[in-house]
């Protein structure tokens, strides 16, 4: 994924208005440019079509801003983006009324103007406004334009330079001068073009395309010297499409260290965002610098952007693998395993207030031990290896997780989810190549002097496009194999078999003394259908939050904290009524709270929000709230 010199879109462009939770917010289109992506409060992204953004959105949002210049502006420069002319010619000659930066009323409504193809009274407005405040170079290249479009080319030409004598760093202007630079002789007159602006008292902007003919052929000190002159002209303003192109032109030629030390002690993010921080940290990690890149993804995160979401969480994985690979190349210490447990449902620990909406388990009730934790793949191994958590190391963890609480809640044993983990050099969880024997599972299974009535041994097999899920139930006492079955499913589907092996667990079971069915709590149930995969992918994300809270704030085995507690806000947003699922969500906060304390205050408003607006059933949304104000306590 190449990030240099990447064109920002309309949600990037400098002085937008940073995102805030609001009903409904527009950003950039997606990938179908008949599709308009738009953000609701909680951060969830939505398609609508570019129609239904017009009639029953654009009106909306023009009259609640129609008293705020900055935002009606932005309302008007989205929907002229998004090819909406007509729509937006009353508010934008309203902006022109009220606008308190008259430079910007008069564009603005001129461009409307004119995209309605209304040429003479976009002439006589920016005639009058000429008058009435002099002559401005943003203002002469919109008449230029004017002028282009009647086909008055001498006058457009002669417009325009006076435009740029005025004013030339105009982005738009510069580029139109060039282009006709261009077309008239060719690549020389393109350079000339910028040589010939560059003489021009403040220039900077001609300097930057001088600085990029400069590196492609491969002159960096000439280039540096350009953009040292560009950024003296602008001083501490620097603004996002300077430090863009300075970043991605360094970076794409090789020259990542220069590119950081001209680029990055001027960022700032709430000004810059996206656009040069891409640059910034594709260029730190190039350099290996992970800790650098992860310095700037932090401040990025801080903004709270939801249309930023995609990049982020991309860069987040991008550093894990990197952190990873260093790893794996520099310690050479041979891993300590050690086995721990988790009692009972891993969203439910015996101290946590979750356990005040369910029946406690007695100490005398038979137990259940769950090991898994193992996956055949493809690519075989016979060196152990730190990796980032992939999806057959995940679906290992997440199926005996999954099957414990099903068991804890429909018999009446008690369960234990037996957790191979790398204890040093650093945590890791362990995934094995090859299924649990079964004497060597029961010997696991007597954890901490608990012994176990059964071990329930599971291990996957994802050497093919179907994966199979194979089960094996083996009592303690006499290390019998009592029943074994095996389910096969696509792994974006694991509801089209999981729950039906839990079903075969528990048919099983409960035929086996001492342990018996029970009716299930009422207060649980397990998403369904569709939401059962991402159900299963918090249970898991759980687990490693749980590990990670035991280091600390030192702790490097969990990434990727911000996208997983977004995951479980969406989660309990599809399942608004579950308890279960609002739970894992307060309960991942508190583990993630002891490794990034700060991280997790970001998402206060968004799940109070969701407390308020959705709230769960009495007793269950008392509980859930003490849980997650402790989360959120300084």
């Amino acid at each position: 994924m190449s990030l240099f010199g990447k064109k920002k879109d309309v949600a990037q462009k400098e002085n937008q208005p940073s995102a805030t939770p609001a009903s409904v917010m527009k950003t950039n289109q997606g990938t179908d440019p008949n599709l308009i992506r738009v953000f609701d409060e909680y951060g969830r992204e939505l398609f609508i079509t570019k129609e239904q953004w017009r009639t029953n959105v654009l009106p909306g949002s023009l009259k609640s801003n129609w008293g705020n210049p900055n935002q009606l502006y932005s309302v008007i420069i989205g929907s002229l983006n998004d090819g909406f002319f007509a729509d937006v010619q009353d508010a934008a000659k309203h902006l022109y009324e009220i606008d308190p930066v008259p430079v910007r009323g008069v564009c603005t409504y001129g461009i409307v103007l004119m995209k309605n193809n209304r040429l003479e009274e976009t002439e006589t407005l920016f005639l009058a406004h000429i008058r009435r405040h002099g002559e401005e170079g943003v203002v002469l290249t919109n008449l230029a334009k004017v002028y282009a479009a009647r086909n008055e080319t001498q006058k457009a030409e002669d417009t325009l330079w006076k435009a740029l004598e005025l004013d030339p760093n105009q982005d738009n202007g510069l580029l139109w001068y060039a282009t006709q630079c261009r077309e008239r002789s060719g690549e020389e007159g393109w350079l000339e073009a910028f040589t010939r602006v560059a003489a021009l008292p403040g220039s900077w902007r001609s300097q930057l395309w001088l600085a990029r003919a400069a590196l492609e052929s491969h002159g960096i000190e000439k280039a540096l010297s350009y953009y040292q002159q560009s950024l003296d002209r602008v001083g501490e303003n620097a603004s996002t499409d300077l430090l863009m192109q300075i970043g991605g032109d360094l970076g794409k030629n090789g020259f990542l260290k220069e590119s950081i030390q001209l680029t990055e002690p001027r960022f700032v993010p709430e000004i810059h965002g996206l656009a040069v921080g891409n640059n910034l940290i594709k260029a730190h990690l190039d350099l290996g610098e992970v800790d650098a890149a992860r310095r700037v993804l932090d401040r990025l995160y801080e903004l709270r952007r939801p249309d930023y979401k995609q990049n982020l969480s991309f860069w987040d994985t991008e550093i894990a693998k990197a952190k990873i690979a260093r790893t794996n190349v520099l310690d050479e210490t041979l891993p300590q395993v050690a086995m721990a447990a988790i009692e009972g449902p891993v969203w439910l620990k015996p101290s946590s207030p979750g356990t005040e909406l369910f029946s406690e388990k007695p100490q005398d009730s038979p137990v259940v031990a769950f090991l898994g934790f193992s996956a055949e793949m493809p690519s075989k191994t016979d060196r152990a290896q730190w990796q980032i958590a992939d999806a057959p190391g995940r679906m290992s963890r997440m199926l005996p997780l999954f099957l414990a609480e099903q068991v804890w809640f429909n018999t009446n044993a008690r369960t234990l989810v037996l957790v191979p983990t790398v204890t040093t050099p650093q945590r890791a969880f362990v995934l094995g190549g090859v299924a649990w024997q079964d004497e060597e599972a029961v010997r696991c299974s007597s954890h901490g002097g608990t012994k176990s009535n059964f071990v329930v041994v599971t291990h996957l097999k994802c050497e093919s496009e179907q994966w199979t899920a194979e089960l094996r139930l083996i009592r303690s006492e006499d290390h019998e194999l009592v029943g074994q079955y095996s389910a096969s499913f696509h792994p974006a589907k694991p509801d089209e078999a999981i729950p039906e092996l839990a079903e075969q667990l528990l048919s099983l079971i409960a035929e086996l003394k001492p342990v018996r069915r029970q009716e299930c709590s009422g207060l649980y149930s397990a998403p369904t259908g569709g939401k059962l995969p991402y159900y299963l992918l918090r249970l898991e994300q759980l687990l490693a939050a749980r590990y990670a809270a035991m280091d600390g704030e030192q702790s490097s085995f969990l990434h990727g904290e911000r996208e997983v507690i977004d995951g479980n806000l969406q989660l309990c947003l599809d399942c608004p009524e579950n308890a279960g699922a609002r739970i894992v969500l307060a309960k991942t906060l508190l583990s993630i709270k002891a490794v990034r304390p700060r991280l997790v205050g970001e998402f206060k408003d968004k799940i109070d929000l969701l407390q308020s607006k959705k709230p769960l059933s009495e007793p269950a949304q008392s509980v859930v709230g003490r849980m997650i104000n402790e989360a959120f306590a300084v």
